[in-house]
């Protein structure tokens, strides 16, 4: 891994209106429904909220890049159903969920709306990712949810989006949408050779256009 120290002044952005409670919506002690916020992210509902909370990291991810760069920054839910209709998510026949975030429509749809430059990763290594970060783009990167803990070995790789926003010769560090307050939420240092146990290899990068 080169020795590269780079740092983006990102703010944070949990996948749930309350940060605080992720602890306990992870463990079942308290459900999504009863998080007081849910409005901020504009659901239609609290049923609504709690169906998307737990599918939008991708759009947690999105949205601390829209604030990074001082662009518009609509309400978690009202991205999800934006890029729903942009083909990036895709309900489940059953309604019982989503496939997604694809990345290709997303990156469309990012471009369009927002002209930013989207690039899809479909092979991504680790060691590219500093280069990245270098070049003033923000990396949203799969991995497995676990990584909030990255000490645990997960049981498979990707399955969730965090946004890579710095790094040092000895760590990544990234916002995690669905991390542990005061331990792995905010610019999380994640050890490089911890990260290929949770990374899918794959991403988009992201940059505003000049």
């Amino acid at each position: 891994m080169e020795a590269i120290s780079v740092s983006h002044d990102v703010p944070y952005s949990s996948q749930w209106e309350s940060a605080a409670l992720v602890p306990d919506l992870l463990s079942g002690r308290v459900k999504a429904e009863d998080d007081r916020l849910w409005r901020r992210s504009g659901a239609e509902s609290a049923a609504d909220y709690a169906f998307w909370s737990w599918r939008i990291c991708g759009m947690a991810c999105l949205r601390m890049a829209l604030e990074h760069w001082g662009l518009e920054s609509p309400g978690l839910v009202t991205l999800a159903r934006e890029f729903l209709d942009a083909g990036a998510y895709v309900r489940r026949a059953n309604g019982d969920g989503v496939e997604g975030l694809i990345y290709a429509p997303f990156a469309e749809h990012v471009a369009k709306r927002w002209d930013i430059e989207a690039e899809v990763h479909g092979r991504l290594a680790p060691e590219e990712i500093p280069d990245l970060l270098r070049d003033g783009k923000l990396v949203m990167l799969s991995v497995h949810p676990s990584i909030r803990e990255p000490r645990t070995t997960p049981p498979s790789r990707g399955g969730h989006l965090v946004l890579a926003v710095g790094c040092s010769p000895d760590h990544l560090r990234i916002h995690n949408p669905s991390g542990l307050p005061g331990v792995s939420q905010r610019f999380a240092e994640v050890p490089w050779q911890a990260l290929p146990r949770f990374f899918a290899g794959r991403g988009v990068a992201l940059r505003a256009v000049p």
